[in-house]
Order: structure tokens, then C-alpha cells, then sequence
């Protein structure tokens, strides 16, 4: 406005200006629907219409500012729902998403939501009474239980109608633990199976043991949780909504908290987001109204119509699509589960064996107590990344592939297995890890080169299903994986002139071969790594 005469009509045709006007809005939406992202017709028109009570709802009853135009004291919203975006790279569907209306600078805030406006345990407590929901129950279960009450039970009298109707469908996320059989068929010989039928059974104990039973919700208050409603099939929608949109704020002053954040989980996930989502007191610098807000700020500068993108955190391809029904095809933190499981060799066990040929380890009982007071079984799942494996598998078998001369004498608590232990001892190692990790590749029952040529064949690929394209894509990228694993090991052996002949193990054995066959035959795995990394990250293996 620098030479302005600063009146209303020049403060008028400066907001113009820089806004765009209405012009600059009925062109933003143009050309959404020129791009494909705003269809259509009746399925389009619904979505089109939810989007908008959404809005209005929250700009009602969160006085949260979402409109295109600017007015005193708000700039214009930067941002603008759409209602079908695609993956850039594999041009699959990925549902709604938010877009950039305007060029965004580093830094800038992109939205405000308050947090009486997200759903959280104590919402549902309210809603369903503090009786049938103690103080004690998990946030998960808490607020399943009050997103099918709301969206079934209460249904168009429910409070939260305006988000629930922008709500997909199990089938429109499809994450791995709501696949068919035959859809879990497709990723044969991958880790993700065993985490999917792990969480397949363990959602339908918590089901059974909260819901079901003559001491369940349903039973105890048929008129706040009936039946009819409070099914399994809804269960699996509601654990799918949360899987999949449930953010964990941290910086609330009460501790961290679990939530349902309307407008805000529209954001769809980019590995190479540097923006969170987190909470924060409501209100400026000078004045803090005392509520709390959730808030996001712009990683980077946003062009006009290019979408935005936040982390869901460092999250392997099995993860996503686990819990998200979608991978990334070039994702920095992708990883393989490798089984490593070193035999016990202690007499009791070549005993059973009944083999002459298979030597008894003579510090066998010393490793599985060690194994025992720092919390590992014998049979242990290690995540495999592109370019490098966790320490602790290193650690592991170096301690697994001790032997009486890398220890001369010295009890085994009394090495730093985060260092190498000896040349023979690390060369056993490394062995041992191409072992396990050829092993694992050997699951597969296709190779890399026939998923790719199935891949690369569109017309022939197109016929498949969404999840069977997933799970084609996604064995396909794991076993890539393993190979660069296997070479980089091989190199590394090399480098350190680990392949020399003269470096052969005391009494010419590795003792500590990685078994062959059925991994969990000599100790039963409790988690799997990707069961562990949940466990981790808050999300319930254990909902309990």
C-alpha cells in the first residue's frame, strides 16, 4: 500500500490485489476441476457437499477461519480441500487431501483447530458415561467406542455428523489388517503378514473383552452400546479411522493425548515432511485464552495447487500399509524384517538332536542366560534398511558366535558388543547376516524381475485390485531391499579382509549357524520388529 492515500478504497483494491478476489476463486476451483480434483457427478456432488458442511461447521462452532477471503484480522485460508489427489509417483488413488489455494512461504501458519472440536478419550467418556468408560481404559479403545456410537448410534443427530460424513470407508483405506485372504496372498514370504494377523487377532480380543461377553459394554448398557451397532465389522471401521488418523499431541499442559482432528488429518503423508502436527495454548504472544489448539506451520514454500504434505513420522512401507493402506515407493525409512535364530547348542539340546556330526557349544548355557538378563530370546526379528542394519543385530550375534578363544576366559558380560570382538568373530557375523538376509529373500514365492515385468505391464496390472497392485508393489520394493542389503554385506567383508581362509573359527565351526526351516522352532519370537516398533511408537500391540 507504499503511496497509497490509505482510505477505504485503497485499502479495498490492495486486499484485491493480493488476494485475488472472487475472480481468483471461481479460477482456483476451474481448475481443481480441470485437474481432477473436484469430480463430479452424484459420488463427486456428496463429497463436494460434505467438504462444505465441515467447513461451515467448524467456522460455526469452533470459530475456526476457513474462508477463501480475507477479512479484519485473518488473512485468507491457504488452503483448499481436495476431494480425490493421486501419488505422484505410482498415480494410485490417495483420497482426499489439502491443497495449496495460494503460494505458501516457509513458516506460515496453515491451521488453527481447537481442541474442543477433536475427539478425544475424554470426549468419549462424556458421551458414553464415566461408568461404562473408567479413567483407566486405553485411548484407543475409548474413542472406537465413541465413533461408532456417534456415527451409527447417534447417527444424523450426532454432534460430529459434519466430520463423520468426510469419514472413508474401511474399503476406501484398506490397510493390510482388513484384507481378504486372498489379497493377503499377494504378499507372500513379506514380514507384514505375521504383524497383520497379529493385530487382526488381537482387535478381535479387545472386542470380545471390552464389547462382548455376559460382563461387556453391550450387555451391561444395551441402550448406549446395542448390538446392532457395537458390531465387529464397525469395530474394524472404527480401529481403521484411528489407525490411520489419530494424531498424539504432545505440548498439552495436561500431558500427551490422543485425538481425532477434523479438517486436519485431511493431510496426506510425505516421508520427506519436516511438519508435525502438535497443540499449543490458544491465543497470542500477549494474551493466552487458557483453551488449547492444534496447530501447523509450513515446512517449506508451497506453490499454488500443489498439495500439502505432513510426516506421520519415520515410518517403514510395512507400517503404511499395515496401518495405512498405502506405501511409498521411494521411501527413506523403508525396512525388511530379518529372522536371526542361532541354534542353542547346549548338551540338552545336541542330545535331542541325535547328530554326532553337531558339536556342543561350550559357553551355550553362559549366552542364553546373558540373552535372558538383557530381554532377547534366541530367535529375534532385526529391521533390514537399504543402506544399513540396526547395531543391536550386530551386537546380538556377536555374542551368539562367541567361542572360547574370543573370550579366553573372561565371562561374556565383560565385552562391549557394540565394537567388533575378534576377525573371525565378525567375519562369522557378517556371514551369518547374508545368511539370515538370503534366507528371508528365499520367502518370496515371485523374484524382483517377475513383479517388475508384471508391474510394467499396465494394461495386465490394471486388472488387479488396488490392494494386490499394493502388495505387488511392496514385495517387489522388499526384495530389492535384500539384495542391496546382501551386496553391501558382501562388500564390506571384503574391505576388511574378513574373506581370508585362514580366519576359520575355533574348532572349524561357527558355533552358531543361522538356522535353517522354521525360525521360531527353537525359541518362540513374543513380537515381531514391526510389532516392536508399534509397541514404541504408542500404537496398541497390547491395546490394554
Amino acid at each position: 500500500m507504499a503511496g497509497g492515500d490509505g482510505s477505504e478504497s485503497e485499502w479495498a483494491k490492495a486486499l484485491r490485489e493480493n488476494t485475488g478476489g472472487f475472480e481468483a476463486i471461481e479460477t482456483f476451483e476451474k481448475e481443481m476441476k480441470m485437474k481432477g480434483l473436484m469430480k463430479g457427478g452424484s459420488q463427486g456432488d456428496v463429497k463436494l457437499s460434505a467438504n462444505a458442511n465441515l467447513i461451515q461447521w467448524l467456522s460455526k462452532e469452533g470459530d475456526v477461519y476457513l474462508s477463501e477471503q480475507s477479512s479484519w484480522g485473518e488473512a485468507p485460508h491457504p488452503m483448499a480441500i481436495s476431494t480425490d489427489t493421486k501419488d505422484e509417483i505410482t498415480n494410485e488413488s490417495s483420497g482426499r487431501g489439502l491443497l495449496a489455494r495460494r503460494d505458501i512461504n516457509d513458516g506460515d501458519e496453515l491451521l488453527k483447530i481447537p481442541m474442543k472440536m477433536c475427539m478425544t478419550k475424554s470426549n468419549a467418556r462424556k458421551a458414553l458415561g464415566k461408568d461404562a468408560l473408567p479413567s483407566e481404559i486405553n485411548e484407543y479403545l475409548a474413542i472406537a467406542c465413541h465413533l461408532i456410537y456417534e456415527k451409527f448410534v447417534m447417527a444424523d443427530q450426532s454432534y460430529w455428523k459434519p466430520y463423520l460424513d468426510v469419514l472413508p470407508t474401511t474399503d476406501e483405506v484398506s490397510p493390510t489388517f482388513t484384507w481378504s485372504d486372498d489379497d493377503l496372498a499377494f504378499l507372500k514370504g513379506s514380514p507384514v503378514i505375521a504383524a497383520t494377523k497379529s493385530l487382526q487377532m488381537k482387535l478381535k480380543r479387545e472386542y470380545d473383552a471390552l464389547l462382548g461377553g455376559d460382563n461387556g459394554l453391550i450387555a451391561r448398557f444395551p441402550d448406549r452400546f446395542p448390538k446392532e451397532h457395537f458390531t465387529m465389522e464397525n469395530w474394524t471401521w472404527a480401529f481403521t479411522m484411528l489407525f490411520s488418523r489419530a494424531i498424539r499431541l504432545r505440548n498439552l499442559s495436561q500431558g500427551e493425548t490422543l485425538a481425532l482432528v477434523p479438517y486436519a488429518d485431511l493431510i496426506n503423508h510425505s516421508p520427506f515432511s519436516q511438519a508435525y502436527i502438535d497443540a499449543r495454548q490458544s491465543g497470542d504472544w500477549l494474551f493466552k485464552s487458557g483453551d488449547e489448539e492444534v496447530i501447523l506451520y509450513a515446512d517449506r514454500g508451497y506453490r499454488r495447487m500443489e498439495q500439502i504434505y505432513i510426516s506421520y513420522g519415520p515410518k517403514s512401507n510395512a507400517e503404511l500399509l499395515l496401518l495405512y493402506g498405502f506405501a511409498v515407493e521411494r521411501n527413506p525409512f523403508n525396512s525388511v524384517d530379518v529372522t536371526v535364530s542361532i541354534a542353542p547348542r547346549t548338551a540338552s539340546f545336541i542330545k535331542e538332536l541325535n547328530d554326532e556330526n553337531i558339536p556342543v557349544d561350550p559357553l551355550a548355557e553362559e549366552k542364553l542366560q546373558f540373552l535372558e538378563s538383557v530381554g532377547r530370546a534366541n530367535t529375534v526379528d532385526f529391521p533390514c534398511y537399504a543402506d544399513r542394519y540396526p547395531t543391536e543385530m550386530l551386537e546380538y550375534l556377536r555374542l551368539m558366535q562367541m567361542t572360547p578363544d574370543d573370550t579366553r576366559g573372561k565371562p561374556l558380560n565383560a565385552f562391549d558388543y557394540s565394537r567388533t570382538i575378534s576377525p573371525g568373530n565378525e567375519a562369522a557375523v557378517l556371514t551369518s547376516v547374508i545368511e539370515a538376509v538370503t534366507r528371508q529373500l528365499g520367502k518370496y514365492p515371485q523374484t524382483e524381475e517377475e513383479d517388475n515385468a508384471l508391474i510394467k505391464d499396465k494394461s495386465l496390472f490394471r486388472l488387479l485390485s488396488y490392494n494386490q497392485r499394493m502388495a505387488i508393489r511392496h514385495r517387489r520394493n522388499e526384495k530389492r531391499l535384500l539384495k542391496r542389503t546382501i551386496a553391501a554385506l558382501e562388500k564390506q567383508i571384503i574391505k576388511q579382509g574378513l574373506d581370508a581362509e585362514d580366519l576359520a573359527r575355533a574348532e572349524g565351526s561357527t558355533l552358531g549357524k543361522v538356522l535353517p526351516g522354521d525360525e521360531r522352532k527353537y525359541g518362540l519370537k513374543q513380537k515381531t520388529a514391526l510389532e516392536d516398533r508399534l509397541d514404541k511408537m504408542g500404537l496398541p500391540v497390547d491395546l490394554k
